[in-house]
């Protein structure tokens, strides 16, 4: 089983580096080193080097800049259609963060649309679908503030809310499993996160949607190395620090459908899970001043 998301971003650097190495191709056929193709375009040798061997990701205008220096415009549309897949699967946080917060709610809210079955699987967080406002306000504040991103909160938060119509959708089906690590993470202070934790409790009542927690005490059969989110048996969604990446290939879904099925059949569901964080939320209840 690949540790932490290994086996996604190794997938992306190979797609990087046959792209880099068709490009190589192309300028070697044109019988150009990396210099005298660097120099009419006005790019750093090193440019060409970190491109070519995977380095680096070429932009849709430096594949057409580099098919024209070497005479080989009729490869472009191939090349782009390489660069459009890679693109998909492997979306940096800045590319995709460029419109806003809220903008990337609505690209989810158009996701959730299409799903018909969620299986959300989270080591560390709350997941988005269960956030309550003022969680979610705290997740979004520490985006805007690592991705140095516009200050549009309010709307964000918003999109987030207005995503969770969806449980009421009897076509619908969720099923969440959460570690006790997720309850425990202090990601906002302490009264935030009991009315997060009481939020778990009621939804986990709602007849479409399973939710299980995996206690501390659980022996794993499956390594809890990052979250996921699979969106019926057609995409995952893996998010790392600096992407999302977006996997669709038959035999990385199968992968993560066998991981969240064994991480699954170890959690704790229905009364032993809301047992599970009762005891969470009494503790964090207990460490807050008494009232006078």
């Amino acid at each position: 089983m690949p540790r932490n998301t290994a086996s996604d971003v190794s997938n992306v650097h190979e797609a990087r580096t046959a792209l880099g190495g068709r490009l190589r191709e192309l300028r070697e056929q044109a019988g150009l080193t990396g210099r005298q193709l660097a120099e009419p375009l006005s790019w750093q040798p090193s440019k060409v080097s970190k491109i070519e061997n995977g380095k680096q990701t070429p932009s849709a205008d430096d594949i057409e800049a580099w098919t024209r220096a070497t005479n080989s415009a009729d490869q472009a549309p191939a090349l782009l259609a390489s660069l459009h897949t890679l693109e998909v699967q492997h979306a940096e946080w800045q590319r995709l963060l460029r419109g806003g917060i809220r903008q990337r709610q609505h690209s989810l809210a158009e996701l959730d649309q299409k799903t018909r079955f969620f299986r959300v699987f989270e080591s560390t967080v709350i997941p988005g679908l269960l956030q309550t406002s003022e969680y979610a306000r705290a997740r979004f504040a520490e985006s805007i503030r690592i991705f140095k991103l516009p200050n549009d909160i309010n709307d964000a938060v918003e999109g987030r809310l207005k995503r969770q119509d969806i449980f009421y959708r009897p076509d619908k089906r969720f099923h969440f499993v959460l570690t006790e690590a997720a309850l425990r993470f202090r990601m906002c202070p302490v009264p935030v996160m009991l009315g997060q934790l009481d939020r778990l409790v009621s939804i986990s009542a709602l007849p479409n949607v399973k939710l299980g927690i995996i206690g501390f005490d659980t022996q794993y059969t499956a390594s809890p190395w990052h979250g996921f989110w699979m969106y019926d048996d057609d995409k995952v969604l893996v998010e790392t620090y600096s992407a999302a990446l977006n996997l669709a290939q038959p035999q990385e879904v199968e992968l993560y459908s066998n991981v969240f099925s064994e991480l699954a059949a170890v959690a704790s569901y229905g009364r032993s899970a809301r047992a599970i964080i009762t005891r969470v939320m009494d503790e964090l209840a207990s460490q807050l001043p008494e009232e006078e």
